[in-house]
């Protein structure tokens, strides 16, 4: 009877463990729209070396590049034009500039454009190698995932004149 007790208590064991190993490998976050709606979402997962992004925002201006970036602040107040997110993220290196084609860039939040369809959804799939879901100096979890009004030109500071915000979401 210990023996089988034994054996249960270890199966249950392992099972929270790899249940808590694999919910810190993933995270989710639900976008929220200029309305305050919900209108998409996020779904996060640790890679090797970076995190995979994958998601789907509906209520976007129709064929039409947007800017996706990570933003400092776990805060997405629709009210407030989702000022506050803060800035992007720059993850570990402080002094670093914004974009791909910067001096000193890009920030480990910056993200490529991405193509809004012609019925206003965003589907997409993004790989950023800058930035690990929990590990210190580069932790995206209770951060925010921001969509601007246009696209990033990689280059101009702080923010790539990618204009408005128009989507936010808290990554949990």
């Amino acid at each position: 009877m210990i023996r089988i007790l034994a054996v249960v208590a270890l199966a249950i064991g392992a099972a929270a463990t790899a249940s808590a190993q694999e919910s810190s490998q993933t995270a989710a976050a639900n976008f929220i729209g200029k309305d305050g709606k919900e209108t998409g979402r996020a779904m996060l997962t640790a890679a090797g070396k970076g995190v995979l992004i994958e998601m789907e925002v509906t209520g976007l201006p129709k064929g039409t590049w947007v800017a996706f970036h990570v933003h400092e602040v776990g805060s997405c107040d629709a009210a407030g034009g989702y000022e506050s997110a803060g800035k992007h993220f720059a993850g570990e290196d402080e002094s670093a500039e914004h974009g791909f084609l910067a001096a000193k860039g890009p920030h480990a939040g910056d993200m490529p454009n991405q193509y809004v369809g012609a019925d206003g959804t965003l589907h997409a799939q993004v790989f950023n190698s800058f930035i690990s879901l929990d590990d210190k100096g580069t932790a995206v979890r209770g951060r925010a995932l921001v969509i601007h009004a246009g696209s990033d030109d990689n280059r101009s500071q702080p923010a790539g004149d990618a204009g408005g915000r128009l989507a936010c979401a808290v990554i949990e």
